[in-house]
Protein backbone atom coordinates (compact mmCIF):
# COMPACT_ATOMS: atom_id res chain seq x y z
CA UNK A 1 0.00 0.00 0.00
CA UNK A 2 1.81 3.01 -1.37
CA UNK A 3 -0.16 5.58 0.79
CA UNK A 4 3.33 7.99 0.06
CA UNK A 5 1.97 8.18 -3.50
CA UNK A 6 -1.58 9.10 -2.62
CA UNK A 7 -0.46 11.35 -0.09
CA UNK A 8 1.61 13.35 -2.57
CA UNK A 9 -1.58 12.94 -5.10
CA UNK A 10 -3.87 14.75 -2.63
CA UNK A 11 -1.65 17.67 -1.20
CA UNK A 12 -1.83 18.72 -5.06
CA UNK A 13 -4.79 18.03 -5.57
CA UNK A 14 -6.27 20.06 -2.46
CA UNK A 15 -3.99 22.93 -3.77
CA UNK A 16 -5.56 22.49 -7.52
CA UNK A 17 -9.25 22.08 -6.30
CA UNK A 18 -9.31 24.57 -3.22
CA UNK A 19 -9.35 22.34 -0.49
CA UNK A 20 -9.15 23.48 2.84
CA UNK A 21 -9.19 20.62 4.91
CA UNK A 22 -10.01 16.91 4.51
CA UNK A 23 -10.34 13.70 6.37
CA UNK A 24 -9.28 9.84 5.37
CA UNK A 25 -10.28 6.86 7.45
CA UNK A 26 -9.58 3.03 6.20
CA UNK A 27 -10.39 -0.34 8.00
CA UNK A 28 -10.01 -4.06 6.66
CA UNK A 29 -11.59 -6.98 8.51
CA UNK A 30 -12.42 -4.51 11.69
CA UNK A 31 -8.78 -3.18 12.30
CA UNK A 32 -8.01 0.54 11.14
CA UNK A 33 -5.51 0.29 8.46
CA UNK A 34 -5.29 4.48 7.83
CA UNK A 35 -6.13 6.95 9.43
CA UNK A 36 -4.89 10.78 8.29
CA UNK A 37 -5.80 14.30 8.56
CA UNK A 38 -5.28 16.66 5.78
CA UNK A 39 -5.00 20.56 5.69
CA UNK A 40 -6.98 22.57 7.79
CA UNK A 41 -10.28 22.80 9.81
CA UNK A 42 -10.61 26.19 9.68
CA UNK A 43 -8.95 29.22 7.77
CA UNK A 44 -8.85 31.87 10.31
CA UNK A 45 -7.48 29.61 13.07
CA UNK A 46 -5.33 27.36 11.01
CA UNK A 47 -5.77 24.11 12.97
CA UNK A 48 -5.42 21.28 11.43
CA UNK A 49 -7.36 18.49 10.60
CA UNK A 50 -7.42 15.46 12.56
CA UNK A 51 -9.01 11.85 11.79
CA UNK A 52 -11.54 12.84 14.97
CA UNK A 53 -12.59 16.37 13.30
CA UNK A 54 -16.27 16.54 12.48
CA UNK A 55 -18.04 17.16 9.29
CA UNK A 56 -20.43 17.46 8.06
CA UNK A 57 -21.26 14.31 5.73
CA UNK A 58 -24.36 15.41 3.52
CA UNK A 59 -26.20 12.65 1.75
CA UNK A 60 -24.23 10.03 2.88
CA UNK A 61 -26.81 10.08 5.62
CA UNK A 62 -29.39 8.57 2.90
CA UNK A 63 -28.20 4.99 3.95
CA UNK A 64 -28.57 5.76 7.47
CA UNK A 65 -32.56 6.35 7.01
CA UNK A 66 -32.29 3.52 4.09
CA UNK A 67 -30.99 1.44 7.12
CA UNK A 68 -33.71 2.39 9.39
CA UNK A 69 -36.35 1.25 6.95
CA UNK A 70 -34.96 -1.69 6.72
CA UNK A 71 -34.87 -2.57 10.42
CA UNK A 72 -38.82 -1.72 10.50
CA UNK A 73 -39.12 -3.45 7.46
CA UNK A 74 -37.73 -6.58 9.61
CA UNK A 75 -39.79 -6.45 12.67
CA UNK A 76 -42.62 -6.48 10.23
CA UNK A 77 -43.99 -2.80 10.90
CA UNK A 78 -43.80 -2.28 7.00
CA UNK A 79 -42.67 -3.18 3.54
CA UNK A 80 -40.77 -1.77 0.88
CA UNK A 81 -43.43 -3.00 -1.33
CA UNK A 82 -46.32 -0.76 0.55
CA UNK A 83 -47.93 1.78 -1.15
CA UNK A 84 -46.41 5.63 0.76
CA UNK A 85 -50.36 6.49 1.21
CA UNK A 86 -50.50 3.62 3.54
CA UNK A 87 -48.56 5.30 6.23
CA UNK A 88 -48.81 8.65 4.49
CA UNK A 89 -52.70 8.95 3.48
CA UNK A 90 -52.17 12.78 3.00
CA UNK A 91 -49.29 12.46 0.57
CA UNK A 92 -50.65 13.46 -2.86
CA UNK A 93 -48.96 14.65 -6.34
CA UNK A 94 -51.57 17.05 -7.65
CA UNK A 95 -51.15 15.60 -11.71
CA UNK A 96 -50.18 11.77 -10.19
CA UNK A 97 -53.73 9.97 -10.45
CA UNK A 98 -53.04 6.78 -8.81
CA UNK A 99 -50.90 7.51 -5.79
CA UNK A 100 -51.10 3.77 -5.10
CA UNK A 101 -48.40 3.02 -7.57
CA UNK A 102 -45.82 5.07 -5.54
CA UNK A 103 -43.93 2.22 -3.45
CA UNK A 104 -41.65 2.84 -0.50
CA UNK A 105 -39.28 1.21 -2.76
CA UNK A 106 -39.41 4.17 -4.92
CA UNK A 107 -38.88 6.37 -2.38
CA UNK A 108 -35.29 4.88 -1.67
CA UNK A 109 -34.41 4.52 -5.12
CA UNK A 110 -35.47 8.18 -6.50
CA UNK A 111 -37.67 6.66 -9.13
CA UNK A 112 -40.68 8.16 -8.11
CA UNK A 113 -41.76 9.78 -11.77
CA UNK A 114 -40.91 13.23 -9.83
CA UNK A 115 -38.06 15.47 -11.51
CA UNK A 116 -36.26 17.20 -9.15
CA UNK A 117 -38.01 20.28 -7.66
CA UNK A 118 -37.37 23.24 -5.59
CA UNK A 119 -35.65 22.97 -2.22
CA UNK A 120 -37.97 24.53 0.86
CA UNK A 121 -35.39 24.27 3.67
CA UNK A 122 -37.62 26.36 6.31
CA UNK A 123 -40.43 23.67 6.06
CA UNK A 124 -39.21 21.87 9.40
CA UNK A 125 -42.35 19.42 9.81
CA UNK A 126 -43.26 16.45 7.59
CA UNK A 127 -46.93 17.41 7.37
CA UNK A 128 -45.56 21.21 6.03
CA UNK A 129 -44.24 19.37 3.49
CA UNK A 130 -46.97 17.21 2.11
CA UNK A 131 -48.82 20.16 2.02
CA UNK A 132 -46.22 21.21 -0.22
CA UNK A 133 -46.08 18.35 -2.49
CA UNK A 134 -50.01 18.31 -2.89
CA UNK A 135 -50.78 22.06 -3.60
CA UNK A 136 -48.18 22.76 -6.11
CA UNK A 137 -47.10 21.58 -9.58
CA UNK A 138 -44.55 19.29 -10.37
CA UNK A 139 -42.91 18.51 -13.31
CA UNK A 140 -43.19 14.52 -13.90
CA UNK A 141 -40.35 12.38 -16.14
CA UNK A 142 -42.79 8.42 -16.26
CA UNK A 143 -44.29 6.48 -14.28
CA UNK A 144 -43.23 5.25 -10.57
CA UNK A 145 -40.02 3.03 -11.27
CA UNK A 146 -39.75 4.12 -15.25
CA UNK A 147 -36.40 6.96 -14.34
CA UNK A 148 -34.41 7.65 -11.78
CA UNK A 149 -33.77 11.30 -10.59
CA UNK A 150 -32.62 12.29 -7.51
CA UNK A 151 -35.38 13.82 -5.20
CA UNK A 152 -34.87 14.89 -1.71
CA UNK A 153 -38.60 16.28 -1.40
CA UNK A 154 -39.40 12.35 -1.62
CA UNK A 155 -36.78 10.94 0.11
CA UNK A 156 -37.75 13.15 3.17
CA UNK A 157 -41.36 11.80 3.24
CA UNK A 158 -39.34 7.77 4.56
CA UNK A 159 -38.28 9.91 7.67
CA UNK A 160 -42.59 11.07 8.03
CA UNK A 161 -43.23 6.80 7.18
CA UNK A 162 -40.12 6.45 10.21
CA UNK A 163 -42.19 9.32 12.63
CA UNK A 164 -45.78 7.51 12.07
CA UNK A 165 -44.65 3.81 12.96
CA UNK A 166 -42.25 4.52 15.79
CA UNK A 167 -43.73 7.81 17.50
CA UNK A 168 -40.59 9.04 17.79
CA UNK A 169 -39.23 12.16 16.07
CA UNK A 170 -36.98 11.12 12.93
CA UNK A 171 -33.14 12.57 14.36
CA UNK A 172 -33.92 11.29 17.80
CA UNK A 173 -35.09 7.73 16.12
CA UNK A 174 -31.76 7.28 14.02
CA UNK A 175 -29.72 8.52 16.59
CA UNK A 176 -31.06 6.09 19.56
CA UNK A 177 -31.67 3.13 17.35
CA UNK A 178 -28.32 3.85 15.10
CA UNK A 179 -25.93 5.90 16.15
CA UNK A 180 -25.92 4.97 19.72
CA UNK A 181 -25.81 1.03 19.32
CA UNK A 182 -22.71 1.67 16.53
CA UNK A 183 -20.83 3.87 18.92
CA UNK A 184 -21.29 7.02 16.82
CA UNK A 185 -20.39 9.17 19.79
CA UNK A 186 -19.29 12.11 17.44
CA UNK A 187 -22.16 12.09 14.76
CA UNK A 188 -24.73 14.18 15.48
CA UNK A 189 -27.79 16.23 13.73
CA UNK A 190 -28.19 18.66 16.25
CA UNK A 191 -26.35 21.60 15.24
CA UNK A 192 -26.24 22.64 18.74
CA UNK A 193 -23.99 19.83 19.42
CA UNK A 194 -21.98 20.69 17.43
CA UNK A 195 -21.48 23.83 18.88
CA UNK A 196 -20.64 21.96 22.19
CA UNK A 197 -17.95 19.48 21.06
CA UNK A 198 -14.48 20.27 19.85
CA UNK A 199 -12.15 19.30 17.22
CA UNK A 200 -15.13 20.58 14.59
CA UNK A 201 -14.66 21.61 10.87
CA UNK A 202 -16.18 24.61 9.05
CA UNK A 203 -17.68 24.52 6.11
CA UNK A 204 -16.32 26.67 2.72
CA UNK A 205 -17.47 27.77 -0.57
CA UNK A 206 -14.59 28.67 -2.85
CA UNK A 207 -15.75 31.17 -5.41
CA UNK A 208 -13.83 31.35 -8.06
CA UNK A 209 -14.02 35.34 -9.82
CA UNK A 210 -12.97 36.69 -6.34
CA UNK A 211 -10.90 34.09 -6.02
CA UNK A 212 -11.67 33.27 -2.04
CA UNK A 213 -13.00 30.97 0.43
CA UNK A 214 -16.44 32.23 2.36
CA UNK A 215 -16.91 30.59 5.86
CA UNK A 216 -20.46 28.96 5.81
CA UNK A 217 -23.10 28.35 8.57
CA UNK A 218 -23.99 25.01 9.12
CA UNK A 219 -27.41 24.81 7.57
CA UNK A 220 -30.36 23.91 9.53
CA UNK A 221 -32.00 21.89 6.56
CA UNK A 222 -35.36 21.52 8.11
CA UNK A 223 -37.01 18.33 6.58
CA UNK A 224 -34.10 17.70 4.53
CA UNK A 225 -32.24 16.56 6.84
CA UNK A 226 -33.33 12.76 6.70
CA UNK A 227 -31.60 13.14 3.26
CA UNK A 228 -28.57 15.06 4.72
CA UNK A 229 -28.47 16.01 8.23
CA UNK A 230 -25.59 13.86 9.93
CA UNK A 231 -22.34 15.35 10.56
CA UNK A 232 -20.16 12.84 11.50
CA UNK A 233 -15.88 12.00 11.55
CA UNK A 234 -14.24 9.04 9.48
CA UNK A 235 -13.82 7.01 12.25
CA UNK A 236 -17.15 6.94 13.10
CA UNK A 237 -17.82 6.21 9.34
CA UNK A 238 -15.58 3.61 9.83
CA UNK A 239 -17.53 2.05 12.41
CA UNK A 240 -21.24 2.14 10.29
CA UNK A 241 -19.11 0.51 7.86
CA UNK A 242 -18.20 -2.64 9.38
CA UNK A 243 -22.10 -3.21 10.15
CA UNK A 244 -22.34 -3.60 6.53
CA UNK A 245 -19.50 -5.65 5.61
CA UNK A 246 -19.75 -7.94 8.89
CA UNK A 247 -23.54 -8.68 7.70
CA UNK A 248 -25.59 -6.95 10.18
CA UNK A 249 -23.14 -7.49 13.16
CA UNK A 250 -22.43 -5.57 16.12
CA UNK A 251 -19.94 -7.03 18.49
CA UNK A 252 -20.52 -10.22 17.22
CA UNK A 253 -24.64 -9.60 18.03
CA UNK A 254 -27.05 -9.52 15.10
CA UNK A 255 -28.10 -5.76 14.74
CA UNK A 256 -30.02 -6.64 11.31
CA UNK A 257 -30.16 -9.53 8.69
CA UNK A 258 -27.82 -10.07 6.00
CA UNK A 259 -31.30 -10.38 3.73
CA UNK A 260 -32.00 -6.66 4.39
CA UNK A 261 -28.51 -5.59 4.08
CA UNK A 262 -28.52 -6.94 0.80
CA UNK A 263 -31.29 -5.34 -0.24
CA UNK A 264 -30.06 -2.38 -0.12
CA UNK A 265 -26.95 -3.12 -1.90
CA UNK A 266 -29.16 -4.98 -5.02
CA UNK A 267 -28.33 -2.92 -7.64
CA UNK A 268 -32.07 -1.86 -8.75
CA UNK A 269 -31.33 0.87 -11.75
CA UNK A 270 -28.91 1.59 -14.13
CA UNK A 271 -26.67 4.83 -13.66
CA UNK A 272 -24.11 3.86 -16.35
CA UNK A 273 -22.10 1.09 -17.70
CA UNK A 274 -21.12 -0.96 -14.14
CA UNK A 275 -22.76 1.38 -11.72
CA UNK A 276 -26.47 0.65 -10.37
CA UNK A 277 -28.47 2.24 -7.58
CA UNK A 278 -29.69 0.76 -4.89
CA UNK A 279 -31.36 1.75 -1.73
CA UNK A 280 -29.25 5.21 -1.07
CA UNK A 281 -26.00 2.97 -1.88
CA UNK A 282 -24.59 2.90 -5.43
CA UNK A 283 -23.26 -0.27 -6.57
CA UNK A 284 -20.37 -0.94 -9.35
CA UNK A 285 -20.02 -4.66 -10.13
CA UNK A 286 -16.46 -6.09 -11.53
CA UNK A 287 -14.29 -3.30 -10.67
CA UNK A 288 -11.27 -5.07 -11.49
CA UNK A 289 -12.69 -8.09 -9.77
CA UNK A 290 -14.26 -6.21 -6.53
CA UNK A 291 -17.77 -4.51 -6.07
CA UNK A 292 -18.03 -0.90 -5.12
CA UNK A 293 -20.77 0.26 -2.78
CA UNK A 294 -20.67 3.40 -1.83
CA UNK A 295 -22.54 7.21 -2.01
CA UNK A 296 -21.35 10.79 -1.67
CA UNK A 297 -23.14 13.91 -0.44
CA UNK A 298 -22.55 17.80 -1.02
CA UNK A 299 -23.87 20.99 0.70
CA UNK A 300 -22.74 24.24 1.04
CA UNK A 301 -18.94 23.46 2.71
CA UNK A 302 -19.47 19.85 2.44
CA UNK A 303 -18.42 17.39 0.02
CA UNK A 304 -17.88 13.63 1.24
CA UNK A 305 -17.79 9.87 0.44
CA UNK A 306 -18.43 6.83 2.01
CA UNK A 307 -17.95 3.15 0.81
CA UNK A 308 -16.89 -0.64 1.25
CA UNK A 309 -15.61 -3.51 -0.83
CA UNK A 310 -17.58 -5.93 0.71
CA UNK A 311 -15.09 -9.17 -0.48
CA UNK A 312 -12.78 -7.74 1.30
CA UNK A 313 -14.31 -6.09 4.75
CA UNK A 314 -12.94 -2.82 3.32
CA UNK A 315 -14.34 0.21 4.54
CA UNK A 316 -13.43 3.98 3.53
CA UNK A 317 -14.33 7.24 4.50
CA UNK A 318 -13.46 10.38 2.51
CA UNK A 319 -14.93 13.87 4.35
CA UNK A 320 -14.00 17.20 3.31
CA UNK A 321 -15.01 20.98 4.43
CA UNK A 322 -15.32 22.63 0.62
CA UNK A 323 -18.16 22.01 -1.84
CA UNK A 324 -18.22 20.54 -5.11
CA UNK A 325 -14.79 18.75 -4.08
CA UNK A 326 -14.44 15.31 -6.06
CA UNK A 327 -14.91 13.20 -3.00
CA UNK A 328 -15.53 10.40 -5.04
CA UNK A 329 -12.29 10.88 -6.80
CA UNK A 330 -10.78 10.98 -3.65
CA UNK A 331 -12.35 7.89 -2.34
CA UNK A 332 -11.44 5.73 -5.34
CA UNK A 333 -7.59 6.47 -5.06
CA UNK A 334 -8.37 4.92 -1.24
CA UNK A 335 -9.50 2.24 -2.23
CA UNK A 336 -7.52 1.34 -5.53
CA UNK A 337 -3.85 2.53 -2.96
CA UNK A 338 -5.39 0.14 -0.26
CA UNK A 339 -6.27 -2.66 -3.03
CA UNK A 340 -2.86 -2.48 -4.43
CA UNK A 341 -4.47 -1.70 -7.83
CA UNK A 342 -2.85 1.81 -9.79
CA UNK A 343 -3.82 5.03 -8.03
CA UNK A 344 -5.03 6.30 -10.83
CA UNK A 345 -7.68 3.51 -12.36
CA UNK A 346 -10.84 4.35 -13.01
CA UNK A 347 -14.01 2.19 -14.22
CA UNK A 348 -15.07 5.42 -15.91
CA UNK A 349 -12.03 5.04 -18.12
CA UNK A 350 -13.74 1.89 -20.04
CA UNK A 351 -16.09 3.99 -21.56
CA UNK A 352 -15.14 4.17 -25.69
CA UNK A 353 -14.93 6.62 -27.69
CA UNK A 354 -17.34 7.18 -30.67
CA UNK A 355 -17.71 9.85 -33.86
CA UNK A 356 -21.00 11.54 -34.02
CA UNK A 357 -21.64 13.20 -37.63
CA UNK A 358 -22.41 17.15 -36.65
CA UNK A 359 -26.09 16.73 -37.42
CA UNK A 360 -26.46 14.57 -34.65
CA UNK A 361 -23.80 16.88 -32.30
CA UNK A 362 -26.31 19.80 -32.90
CA UNK A 363 -28.87 17.93 -32.14
CA UNK A 364 -27.59 17.82 -27.98
CA UNK A 365 -27.04 21.76 -27.77
CA UNK A 366 -29.30 23.29 -25.00
CA UNK A 367 -30.32 24.12 -21.62
CA UNK A 368 -31.08 21.49 -19.36
CA UNK A 369 -31.72 22.41 -15.94
CA UNK A 370 -33.61 21.67 -12.70
CA UNK A 371 -36.17 23.35 -10.38
CA UNK A 372 -33.59 22.53 -7.60
CA UNK A 373 -31.20 24.84 -9.16
CA UNK A 374 -29.01 22.56 -11.17
CA UNK A 375 -27.92 23.51 -14.96
CA UNK A 376 -26.12 22.70 -18.04
CA UNK A 377 -26.07 24.05 -21.07
CA UNK A 378 -24.41 22.45 -23.94
CA UNK A 379 -22.60 24.00 -26.72
CA UNK A 380 -21.58 23.34 -30.48
CA UNK A 381 -18.35 25.14 -30.91
CA UNK A 382 -17.32 24.27 -34.77
CA UNK A 383 -17.45 20.63 -34.11
CA UNK A 384 -16.44 20.14 -30.59
CA UNK A 385 -19.34 19.67 -28.39
CA UNK A 386 -19.24 21.45 -25.19
CA UNK A 387 -20.98 21.39 -21.58
CA UNK A 388 -21.11 24.70 -19.59
CA UNK A 389 -21.10 23.54 -15.55
CA UNK A 390 -21.24 26.56 -12.93
CA UNK A 391 -19.60 29.10 -15.17
CA UNK A 392 -17.07 26.73 -16.57
CA UNK A 393 -16.52 25.33 -19.62
CA UNK A 394 -16.00 21.82 -20.41
CA UNK A 395 -15.01 19.86 -23.69
CA UNK A 396 -16.87 16.68 -23.94
CA UNK A 397 -17.19 13.36 -26.64
CA UNK A 398 -19.49 11.31 -27.01
CA UNK A 399 -19.58 7.20 -26.28
CA UNK A 400 -22.58 6.24 -27.76
CA UNK A 401 -25.12 8.10 -29.79
CA UNK A 402 -27.09 9.15 -26.50
CA UNK A 403 -24.66 9.80 -24.09
CA UNK A 404 -21.80 12.47 -23.85
CA UNK A 405 -18.42 12.49 -21.58
CA UNK A 406 -16.58 15.19 -19.75
CA UNK A 407 -12.99 14.88 -21.08
CA UNK A 408 -11.58 16.49 -17.93
CA UNK A 409 -13.52 14.26 -15.28
CA UNK A 410 -14.97 11.23 -17.09
CA UNK A 411 -18.31 11.89 -15.94
CA UNK A 412 -21.54 11.10 -17.84
CA UNK A 413 -24.47 13.13 -19.24
CA UNK A 414 -26.88 10.40 -21.02
CA UNK A 415 -29.27 12.24 -23.01
CA UNK A 416 -33.35 11.28 -23.55
CA UNK A 417 -34.91 11.51 -26.83
CA UNK A 418 -38.37 11.49 -27.87
CA UNK A 419 -39.95 9.98 -30.85
CA UNK A 420 -38.66 12.82 -33.08
CA UNK A 421 -35.61 12.20 -32.14
CA UNK A 422 -35.21 15.28 -29.85
CA UNK A 423 -33.37 15.12 -26.27
CA UNK A 424 -36.15 16.32 -23.58
CA UNK A 425 -33.72 15.63 -20.59
CA UNK A 426 -29.65 14.69 -19.35
CA UNK A 427 -29.43 12.64 -16.61
CA UNK A 428 -26.43 13.88 -14.51
CA UNK A 429 -25.58 14.07 -11.05
CA UNK A 430 -27.95 11.79 -10.72
CA UNK A 431 -30.84 14.04 -11.81
CA UNK A 432 -32.80 14.10 -14.70
CA UNK A 433 -32.50 17.83 -15.62
CA UNK A 434 -35.38 18.83 -18.10
CA UNK A 435 -34.66 20.79 -21.94
CA UNK A 436 -35.48 23.87 -21.08
CA UNK A 437 -33.87 25.79 -24.46
CA UNK A 438 -33.31 24.84 -27.79
CA UNK A 439 -30.34 26.01 -30.03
Amino acid sequence: MNWRLFEEKLSKRMEADHIPGAAIAVSKNGEVIYQKGFGVKDLESMELVTPKTIFGIASVTKSFTALAIMKLEEAGKLSIDDPVIKYLPEFRISNIDSMESIKIHHLLTHTTGLAPIRRREELNKFHEHLTYLAENEHSLLGKPGEYLSYCNDTFLLLGAIIERLTGRIYRRYITEELLNPLHMNRSTFSIEEINKMDDVSSPYVYYQETEQFEKQNWPALGNYEVGGGIRSNVLDLLKYGELYVNQGLIDKDTFISKKQLEKMQTPYFQINRNSYYGYALQVTLDYHGFTLVDHGGGQPGVSSNFGFIPEQKLVVAVLTNASDVPAKDIWLEVVNTALGLPIEGKYSHLEPTVELPDARKKQFVGTYQSEEGTSIQILLKGSVLQAKIDNQVFTLRACDKTTLVIMKTEKQIRFYFNQNEEPWAAFFGLRMLLKTSGN
